[in-house]
């Protein structure tokens, strides 16, 4: 497929720069260093279907807007009523808890690539992250931007178009000028419904393509879309 004609580029970052799973894994296993694998992974879980759960019930409209800190705060108290065996129930510890969803570490190739591609195209995060925890997840990971956009903006999560418009709005290019990037499908339908073109790149967290989805490019990491992109 011939190289995109574009002007700017879009990254998810939740799963596609920074590996979600690990750090709030890693958050449950600092809170209770007592539980074995089995059970952190049950908490991680637990954790992470409430996010969607909820995301998906704002969506759909049965429920009011939630910034994702307070969601993540949300999880954070079903993973101490769960854990309740292992010792739990501190306010203090379960907001510690929460956090843990600002301390996401980077993929291996995440920062270099990010550096690779700004010497040829601007780029901006979009994020269903916000506003606050954004903040704090590219501090901790090191992402570097020249803009970060949050779906706080628009009040909603993607894959709502309402956030992918922040992108078009701020870049002053028409969607098609603009490549999202991300590792989950679902969000790249989602900006394509929009008109955005599409980067789907690998990682071990994402929604991979089905047979019936169209993406611009498919990349096995940072590098290879750098590759793809012409950059230097």
């Amino acid at each position: 497929m011939p190289e995109p004609e574009i002007d700017a580029i879009v990254f998810d970052v939740l799963g596609t720069l920074v590996d979600e799973p690990a750090g709030i894994r890693a958050g449950i296993r600092a809170q209770y260093p007592s539980l074995g694998d089995p059970g952190v992974e049950q908490l991680l879980a637990l954790w992470q279907q409430h996010i969607a759960r909820e995301q998906r019930r704002v969506l759909d409209g049965d429920r009011p807007y939630l910034a994702s800190g307070a969601l993540d705060l949300e999880a954070a108290r079903l993973v101490a009523e769960a854990a309740e065996a292992a010792g739990t129930g501190d306010p203090a510890d379960v907001a510690a808890l929460a956090l843990s969803g600002r301390r996401l570490p980077p993929w291996p190739d995440t920062v270099a690539g990010l550096a690779r591609l700004a010497e040829r195209f601007p780029l901006i995060g979009l994020s269903n992250a916000s506003r606050t925890a954004l903040l704090g997840l590219n501090a901790h990971a090191g992402l570097r931007w020249h803009q970060a956009l949050s779906a706080e903006d628009a009040r909603t999560y993607k894959p709502d178009p309402a956030v992918y418009r922040l992108a078009v709005t701020v870049s002053g290019r028409p969607p098609e000028r603009l490549l999202m990037v991300a590792a989950h499908a679902w969000d790249l339908r989602g900006a394509q419904g929009l008109g955005l073109r599409t980067a789907y790149v690998s990682r071990p967290v994402g929604d991979p393509p089905t047979p019936s989805d169209e993406f611009d490019l498919l990349a096995d990491g940072l590098a290879d879309l750098a590759e793809q992109l012409g950059c230097p």
